[in-house]
C-alpha cells in the first residue's frame, strides 16, 4: 500500500470539524507549525488564486515559499509545493510513515482517530518544517474555525477572500452564519484582508476583527482601472493603502482573478509596510505574471478554444458565466459538465444555460456525484437538452471529435471532474 492509499483509508472518519484531534497529534510530532510565517487564506472561492499569487510574488523575490492547498486535480502530491515543486513521492512516502506512527499511538491510547484531512495537514506541516519554509500560503480546507489548518498561532496577515452558500450542511445556512465560521482564522492582533461583498457577512468579520484587536483592511473598497483583457491574461492599474500599482499584468483569466490578484496585493502590502517582506517592484510583478492555477479559466488548446474551469458553486458559474460573456459574446459553446449534488446543481444549470449552445454530460468519480439523468433532468426543467451523457472518457472524445463545430469547448462544474479530464485531454497533444 502506498503513501496515499494509506492516507485515504482515513476517508473513512468523514470530514469533522474541531481542533482536538490536531492539537494531540502535533503535540507529538512537536508542534513543528509554530516555527513557521503564514498567510492564511480562507474562502468560499477564490483561496486557491490568492494563495497562488502569494507563493509566486514571494518566489519571484528570492523566499523559499511553501502552498498548502486542495484538493488535487491529477496528482495527489500538488497538495503540498515549496520553491516551485510538489512534494516527491519519496518525501511524502517518509512523512507519511513519521505521522502515521504518531496516529497508532494517539488512537491505542484512547484518542478519537484525526480524519483524512488532518492527516495531510499535519504532513505539511512537518515538510514545510523540515525545508525551513521562509512563508507558507495556507489555503483552508473547509470553513476556518474548526479547520485543522486553524491550529496555527500567529499568522502575519488572515485572508478571506469571498463568502458564498457552499457546505452550508457544515458551515449555516446564511452567509452571516458562514462568515463567523470563516472569521475564525482570525487571530488576536493579526491584521485581516477581507473581500467580502455581502454586507452582513462583512459586519460579522469586521465585529470578529475589532473583538480580537485585528487591523481590518477591506478590499472590496480598492478599485482599479485602465483595465486591458484578452484570453492571454489581464492588465490593471490600481492603488493600495497609498501604493501605486499601475499595469500589473497577470495571466489567470476572469474579471474574478483580478479582484483575487487585488486580495492578495493588499496582503503582500500589509506585510511589506510591517517590514515582514522585502519585495522588488519588478518581480514582484514577475511573480504575479507568472501564476497559474490549474483548471481554473485553462486554456488547454486554442482554434477552437478549449477551456477547464472548476466552476463548482453558484458564485463560481457566474464567475464562468460573466468571463464567457466577455471572452465569447455571441458564440457557439460546447459545455461538458459533471457536478456534485450536495451543490445547488439547480442554480448551476441556470448559470451555465446562459452562455452554452450544447451539452454533453456525465459523473465525475465521487460518491456525491450527481447522476446523469438528475442532470439531464435540470436540462430540460431549464429549456435546454444533452447531446450525450457517458462516462468522462466518452464526453472528452465526443468533444475531441465535434469541437471544431464550436467556438469554444467547456468543461465545467466539479474539481474532481476537471482532474480526470486534464489528464485526458493533454494526450490529445501528444
Amino acid at each position: 500500500m502506498n503513501a496515499v492509499e494509506k492516507i485515504e483509508e482515513f476517508n473513512r472518519f468523514g470530514s469533522k470539524l474541531g481542533l482536538e484531534r490536531m492539537t494531540e497529534l502535533m503535540n507529538r510530532l512537536g508542534n513543528p507549525q509554530d516555527g513557521l510565517k503564514y498567510i492564511h487564506v480562507a474562502g468560499t472561492n477564490g483561496k486557491g488564486s490568492v494563495c497562488r499569487y502569494i507563493y509566486e510574488a514571494l518566489r519571484a523575490n528570492d523566499y523559499r515559499v511553501g502552498i498548502y492547498t486542495s484538493p488535487f486535480l491529477e496528482v495527489f502530491n500538488e497538495r503540498i509545493e515549496f520553491d516551485g515543486e510538489y512534494i516527491t513521492d519519496e518525501e511524502l512516502s517518509r512523512l507519511t510513515e513519521t505521522v502515521l506512527s504518531h496516529v497508532k499511538d494517539m488512537t491505542d491510547e484512547g484518542f478519537e482517530s484525526p480524519t483524512e484531512f488532518e492527516v495531510v495537514t499535519a504532513i505539511a506541516f512537518v515538510f514545510f518544517a523540515e525545508k525551513h519554509a521562509d512563508y507558507v500560503a495556507l489555503e483552508v480546507g473547509l470553513g476556518g474555525r474548526g479547520d485543522s489548518t486553524n491550529i496555527i498561532k500567529d499568522p502575519l496577515v488572515s485572508i478571506i477572500t469571498s463568502i458564498s452558500f457552499d457546505h452550508t450542511d457544515r458551515l449555516g445556512n446564511t452567509l452571516a452564519e458562514i462568515a463567523a465560521e470563516k472569521a475564525g482564522i482570525i487571530k488576536p492582533g493579526c491584521p485581516v484582508v477581507s473581500n467580502v461583498k455581502d454586507h452582513e457577512a462583512a459586519a460579522v468579520i469586521a465585529r470578529k476583527a475589532y473583538e480580537t484587536g485585528s487591523v481590518l483592511y477591506d478590499a472590496t473598497k480598492n478599485k482599479y482601472g485602465n483595465t486591458f483583457r484578452d484570453l492571454e491574461g489581464s492588465k490593471f492599474t490600481t492603488m493600495l493603502q497609498g501604493t501605486d500599482y499601475s499595469d500589473v499584468e497577470i495571466s489567470m483569466l476572469g474579471e474574478h482573478q483580478i479582484e483575487n490578484c487585488m486580495t492578495a496585493l493588499a496582503a503582500l502590502e500589509v506585510m511589506r509596510r510591517a517590514r515582514q517582506i522585502k519585495v522588488e517592484r519588478s518581480r514582484l510583478y514577475a511573480g504575479l505574471a507568472h501564476a497559474k492555477q490549474i483548471g481554473r479559466l485553462e486554456v488547454m488548446e486554442k482554434e477552437p478554444y478549449v477551456i477547464l474551469d472548476g466552476a463548482h458553486n453558484e458564485d463560481g458559474v457566474r464567475a464562468l458565466s460573466e468571463a464567457v460573456g466577455r471572452y465569447f459574446p455571441g458564440k457557439k459553446i460546447l459545455v461538458a459538465c459533471g457536478m456534485l449534488k450536495d451543490k445547488d446543481t439547480h442554480a448551476i444549470v441556470e448559470k451555465l444555460s446562459e452562455f452554452a449552445t450544447d451539452f454533453i454530460i456525465t459523473e465525475p468519480k465521487n460518491p456525491r456525484a450527481l447522476s446523469t439523468d438528475s442532470l439531464e433532468g435540470l436540462l430540460k426543467e431549464a429549456g435546454r437538452k444533452c447531446l450525450l451523457k457517458g462516462n468522462t472518457q466518452e464526453i472528452c472524445e465526443y468533444a475531441k471529435e465535434h469541437k471544431n463545430e464550436y467556438d469554444a469547448v467547456i468543461f465545467a462544474g466539479s474539481l474532481y471532474l476537471i482532474g480526470e479530464v486534464r489528464g485526458i485531454v493533454k494526450k490529445w497533444q501528444k
